[in-house]
């Protein structure tokens, strides 16, 4: 039986504040149990599952915090519209912002769609980029439906926030590539670096341009007005670790 304090912490964990005092967020599901009890069970703090889920994975979870909970408790866990078998209280990584030495790193400045974010962070595990450098106002990394979206990716890819200016400008030995509308060929770069990219409405801001050794861009072939910032990324990684 889950108390009703418990039941009220996990569904705090819906808000920013509440997640951010607690140092906690929520991991739902069976991509995001599997990778956690794999690569990271020392950050899970609490396991909630359905009974057939936990008949499956017993030998697995030995050892942690796990509570069998049925369908109905689930649904009042749950943060998705359709509750899922496993629920997992995790606690929130402890990262800083690294030099960037070699290979690629992310710099994201006021990306604030959660799903964009999740997306990103996704890809950005996919071309094995070494972080992800967010300005403040980006969204929370432990939103959910950012956590959601990276399909337990945030397990292996540094997130961290920063002042974008002050960090950019302490990486005076390695080339920065700014995405802009009007660039360079994105297809000529190459090479370790930081990738910035801004929203899709304002861009990277003449601050954050002005720390830029290189702009590029992809080169618009039909009439769509601007790429969706993770689609974005995801053709500009390509290029860049190839």
């Amino acid at each position: 039986m889950i108390s009703k304090a418990i039941i009220k912490d996990i569904q705090n964990l819906a808000h920013k504040e509440s997640r951010t005092e607690q140092r906690l967020f929520l991991a739902e599901g069976n991509k995001w149990a599997e990778e956690l009890l794999a690569q990271a069970p020392q950050q899970i703090r609490g396991i909630y599952a359905l009974k057939h889920w936990m008949d499956a994975h017993a030998t697995q979870v030995t050892g942690l915090p796990v509570q069998e909970v049925d369908a109905v408790m689930m649904s009042r866990l749950s943060q998705r519209k359709t509750p899922t078998e496993v629920l997992i209280v995790v606690k929130q990584f402890s990262r800083s912002p690294e030099p960037a030495r070699e290979g690629i790193h992310l710099v994201l400045s006021t990306i604030q769609d959660p799903g964009n974010l999740g997306t990103i962070i996704r890809t950005a595990d996919w071309f094995g980029v070494r972080q992800v450098v967010c300005s403040h106002d980006c969204a929370d990394q432990y939103n959910p439906k950012v956590v959601q979206a990276t399909m337990s990716s945030l397990i292996r890819v540094p997130v961290v926030y920063a002042s974008l200016p002050e960090w950019l400008a302490q990486q005076s030995h390695i080339r920065k590539w700014a995405a802009v509308l009007h660039g360079a060929d994105y297809t000529k770069a190459r090479g370790d670096g930081i990738l910035m990219m801004g929203n899709e409405s304002k861009g990277l801001s003449e601050e954050l341009l002005a720390l830029a050794t290189d702009t590029i861009t992809i080169p618009r072939i039909g009439m769509a007005e601007s790429l969706n910032v993770s689609v974005a990324s995801g053709i500009l990684l390509s290029q860049l670790t190839r």
